[in-house]
C-alpha cells in the first residue's frame, strides 16, 4: 500500500501547512479532507509538529490516536472505513514493507457474509501478513501470518484475504460450534468458494483436530455436494443433454459392485461423477479407492467424466460440452461391457 496517500487538494508544496512550523489553528484543513486517517509521518510531511499532535490529541482536542502512529482527524468514534484504513496504515507504517490484507471476520464482513456482524460490530480487525514480518498486534488490530501469502482480493477497494483463508483465520479464534457451522455453510451456499478449498485451508491451519470444526466440515461437505448435484441437474436440462439415470450403482452381472456415479447414460456407457473430495490427510486410502474405481470402469469401456463443484459453478456450459463430446464419441468406441444399473 502507498503510504503517501492523497489528501484532497492539500499538497506539501502548496498548502500553508507545509511550512516548518504550523500552529494548531492552521491545521483545520487536514480535518476537513476526505481522508481523515493519517500516519504520524504523513502529518509531519504536512507540517504538523509533535507539539501540534500533543495539543490536537489532548482531552479537549479534535483528534485522537487510534493505533501507534495512526491518528483519526476528528472527534467521536471512527467509521468502519476508518477502522480498516487505520489498520492497514498501521501495518504499512512499520517500515518493513510487504503485502498486508484484511482477514478473519472483518474480511468476511467485507465479503458480505450475512452471518457476520457489520464491521462496526466487530471488536477487532484481523490482518494477514508474511511470517517474516515482526509486526505485532496493537489496540484492536490482531496479526495472522502466512509463509506464502495468498493473492489478495479487492473488495470495495480494500485488499482482503480470499474467503477460504479468511474463514480459517476466523475459525481459529472461534469455539462456538453453531457459529463455525454457519460460517462454513454460508461460504458454500452463498457461492463464495467450494467446500474443498475451505477444507484445504482448515487442514493447513491444523484446525481439523477440533471436534466442533470436524462436525462443521461434515455439514459443509454435504452442503457442497447437494449444491453441485443441483447444478449438474441444471446442466443437463439447460443445455439439452439426453436424460441420464441419476445416482446409481453399477455392478457386473453376478459380480462385484463397481461403484456409484452421479449420472449414467447406459446406451452410451458414459458416467459423470462429481469430484468433491476433500483434501484431508486421513483420507489417503479413500483417494486410492476412488482412483481404483475409475480405472476399473474405464477398463470395462465406460467413459467417466469427472467434474468438480468449482467447474459446475464457474463453467457450466463448458462442462456440458465435455459431456456431450463423450456421448457423441461413444459410437466410435469398442462396445462397453454390460453392467447392471441399480438405484444407489
Amino acid at each position: 500500500m502507498n503510504q503517501n496517500l492523497p489528501l484532497g487538494t492539500a499538497s506539501p508544496r502548496t498548502s500553508p501547512s507545509a511550512g516548518p512550523s504550523t500552529g494548531p489553528r492552521t491545521l483545520d484543513h487536514l480535518s476537513r479532507n476526505r481522508r481523515r486517517v493519517m500516519t504520524e509521518r504523513q502529518l509531519r510531511e504536512h507540517g504538523v509538529t509533535a507539539g501540534d499532535l500533543a495539543e490536537r490529541c489532548g482531552p479537549e482536542g479534535p483528534w485522537q490516536l487510534l493505533l501507534p502512529q495512526v491518528y483519526l482527524l476528528h472527534a467521536g468514534p471512527p467509521t468502519s472505513e476508518e477502522r480498516i484504513e487505520a489498520a492497514l496504515l498501521y501495518a504499512d507504517g512499520q517500515g518493513e514493507g510487504g503485502d498486508v490484507m484484511i482477514t478473519g471476520l472483518a474480511a468476511l464482513a467485507l465479503h458480505r457474509f450475512s452471518c457476520v456482524p457489520p464491521l462496526l460490530g466487530l471488536d477487532r480487525i484481523d490482518l494477514l501478513v508474511a511470517s517474516r514480518r515482526r509486526l505485532r498486534g496493537a489496540g484492536e488490530v490482531a496479526i495472522h501470518r502466512a509463509h506464502v501469502l495468498p493473492r489478495p482480493q479487492e473488495v470495495a477497494g480494500v485488499p482482503c484475504a480470499p474467503v477460504p483463508r479468511a474463514l480459517a483465520d476466523a475459525v481459529a479464534e472461534l469455539d462456538d460450534p453453531e457459529t463455525v457451522r454457519r460460517l462454513l455453510t454460508e461460504a458454500v451456499r452463498g457461492g463464495h468458494c467450494e467446500a474443498a478449498a475451505v477444507v484445504r485451508e482448515l487442514s493447513q491451519a491444523r484446525l481439523l483436530s477440533r471436534p466442533h470444526v470436524v462436525e462443521a466440515v461434515d455439514t459443509l461437505l454435504a452442503e457442497g455436494r447437494a449444491i453441485a448435484e443441483s447444478r449438474l441437474y441444471d446442466m443437463v436440462r439447460c443445455f439439452g443433454l439426453p436424460d441420464p439415470v441419476w445416482n446409481v450403482d453399477l455392478r457386473l452381472p453376478g459380480g462385484p459392485h463397481l461403484g456409484g456415479v452421479d449420472a449414467y447414460w447406459p446406451e452410451h456407457a458414459v458416467a459423470v461423477e462429481i469430484d468433491a473430495r476433500a483434501p484431508r490427510q486421513e483420507e489417503d486410502a479413500l483417494w486410492s479407492e476412488y482412483a481404483r474405481k475409475r480405472e476399473h470402469l474405464e477398463r470395462l469401456g465406460i467413459t467417466v467424466v469427472h467434474i468438480t463443484p468449482k467447474k459446475l459453478r464457474e463453467s457450466l456450459e463448458q462442462q456440458a460440452a465435455v459431456v456431450r463430446t463423450a456421448l457423441m464419441a461413444s459410437s466410435d468406441r469398442t462396445p462397453a461391457a454390460y453392467v447392471v444399473v441399480l438405484p444407489s
